[in-house]
């Protein structure tokens, strides 16, 4: 330990000697029984503790713990993680010069004990002004690989993985949404420790390996959301997945009510997959045995629970730092597809069904750099880029497009006058690729006042009904727009990517609208948007 160790980012004035912290862990030892040890950038305070007996506890027993002040030490923090139930191992990350990093693991002996810390010390001020975040932590074993050849078959991936890197148990492949004898160009590889995804991990990083002559994408998939078993039995929601993208709510709604008339309240589809919701438990978990794996209209469905999300604010950890997620906002969330990387939750659904999320990524950096002379140029194609190179719903539109060798989306715009003189603006887009499927075209709920944000906001709401997601890193997408608002009222359209909002404005269901200088054409709008 160094001599001395102070918070100067609190500006607190306590110092404690080296001496000082040493005399307060050795005391805390003593008190507890526990041994201490440190190892690898991290000092360990039990694992197990003593008199301990048996295996490790299982998975879900740990949380994570973020914003601890530098100078803050096990002495301290111990008794207050104590107050949750019984710690297993504490770990508390360090530094060379002997202060903390700012976070730590603390393993409890049962779910309940990490589940009752999360619930008691999250947003905890365990100093004046220093407030601590608390999440669960679970140990991944779980790698995405992309850029696979979208004709290779789950058996030929998992014999790969087995061939180029060690404890593969299983992959997880899906089938395209728009041909189901391919896959959808990503895999889901299941290890059986963390340490042997990571040495995959290692081993598989793009640039340095390929697979059947592709450069592959290789990170760490989001783990999936772990939900108590007492909020489980609660569930009458069920997800579907692997549904034709022609299979229509009503098919869906009278499959499901076949063992049963009128057991089906409501069913909401996005694509290919679709919630389905009933009016109790009973038949919920009936339809599930009944329906898993059965066909419709071709397709053998996926039929499983879904997933609620608790409505508190649930937080997400990197690099020592602790953020809120936008799961928090997110009523239902289950099965895949929220984005490339994640397995285990789909696009959300509200219980409300035009209830909408607004999550928070990652700010995106926007800023200048020297251009200084004679700096080498390259001409590039902006397809060559990666999505995080794109800052608008208008231009991911245009790459996902292209990345599925689609040709660029149409823009047909549209106006109409308010009472008070004002001219709104609506997008129409049309994706020729598959402008003869089920949906012909896609059309937001809501008017603008400016052309810029009418694309943009058109182009939001089609992305998010062709199931695509700006942000690959654990939280997801952009953000549709806000629940209807009343009669004339602008609704505020937070799209995070952006650094504003914009209003908008509730478009009526048969409201009449001027395309160029071709006035009165009637559209038909969903009947949930509000009148002016």
């Amino acid at each position: 330990m160094n001599e001395e160790n102070t918070d100067g980012t609190s500006g607190c004035s306590k110092v404690r000697t080296g001496t000082q912290n040493e005399a307060a862990l050795l005391a805390l030892m003593e008190k507890t029984g526990y041994n201490m040890v440190q190892e690898n950038g991290q000092r360990k305070f039990g694992g197990p503790p003593p008199g301990w007996e048996g295996p490790p506890p299982p998975r879900g027993c740990e949380v994570f713990v973020g914003k601890i002040p530098r100078d803050m030490y096990e002495d301290e923090l111990v008794p207050v993680f104590e107050r949750a139930g019984k710690i297993y191992e504490f770990r508390l990350m360090m530094e060379f010069s002997g202060e903390n990093r700012g976070y730590a693991f603390v393993m409890y002996t049962t779910k309940e004990e990490a589940q009752s810390a999360i619930r008691i010390l999250n947003n905890y001020e365990i100093r004046p002004g220093k407030f601590i975040g608390v999440c669960v932590s679970l140990d991944n074993c779980r790698l995405f690989i992309g850029a696979i050849p979208k004709e290779k078959k789950k058996e030929e991936i998992l014999d790969e993985m087995k061939k180029v890197t060690e404890g593969v148990i299983d992959v997880i492949v899906y089938p395209s949404a728009i041909d189901k004898t391919k896959n959808r160009g990503f895999a889901f590889v299941e290890y059986e420790s963390h340490r042997a995804a990571a040495m995959a991990r290692r081993k598989l990083i793009p640039g340095t390996f390929q697979l059947w002559g592709h450069t592959i994408q290789v990170d760490w998939a989001d783990p999936e959301k772990e939900v108590d078993e007492e909020t489980m039995q609660r569930v009458k929601v069920l997800y579907v997945r692997n549904l034709m993208i022609s299979t229509t709510e009503e098919t869906i709604k009278a499959e499901f009510n076949k063992f049963k008339l009128g057991a089906v309240e409501r069913v909401k589809k996005l694509r290919d997959y679709a919630f389905v919701h009933f009016f109790n438990r009973e038949d919920a978990m009936t339809a599930m045995s009944v329906m898993n794996g059965k066909c419709i209209d071709g397709a053998f469905i996926e039929v499983t629970l879904a997933k609620p999300v608790s409505k508190e604010t649930t937080w997400r950890h990197a690099n020592g730092q602790i953020c809120p997620s936008s799961e928090n906002l997110i009523v239902f969330a289950n099965k895949e597809e929220s984005h490339p990387k994640t397995l285990g939750k789909s696009p959300t659904l509200s219980v409300r069904l035009n209830g909408q999320h607004s999550p928070s990524p990652p700010e995106m950096e926007r800023c200048t750099y020297p251009f200084f002379p004679g700096t080498k140029l390259t001409p590039i194609s902006m397809y060559s880029l990666k999505y995080n190179h794109f800052n608008s719903a208008v231009m991911h539109l245009d790459y996902y497009c292209n990345k599925n060798n689609w040709a660029p989306p149409e823009y047909y715009l549209y106006s109409t006058t308010g009472q008070d003189g004002k001219v709104f603006l609506v997008y129409k887009i049309v994706i020729p690729a598959i402008a003869n499927g089920s949906q012909s075209y896609f059309m937001p709920d809501k008017l603008c006042t400016t052309l810029e944000d009418a694309k943009e906001l058109a182009a939001q709401f089609t992305l998010l009904h062709l199931d695509y997601n700006f942000h690959r890193s654990s939280i997801k997408s952009f953000s549709p727009v806000s629940a209807t608002l009343s009669s004339g009222t602008p609704s505020m359209l937070p799209y995070t990517s952006r650094p504003y909002s914009y209003p908008g404005y509730p478009l009526s269901p048969t409201v009449s609208l001027a395309n160029g200088s071709h006035v009165g054409q009637q559209l038909c709008i969903s009947h949930q948007a509000s009148f002016f």
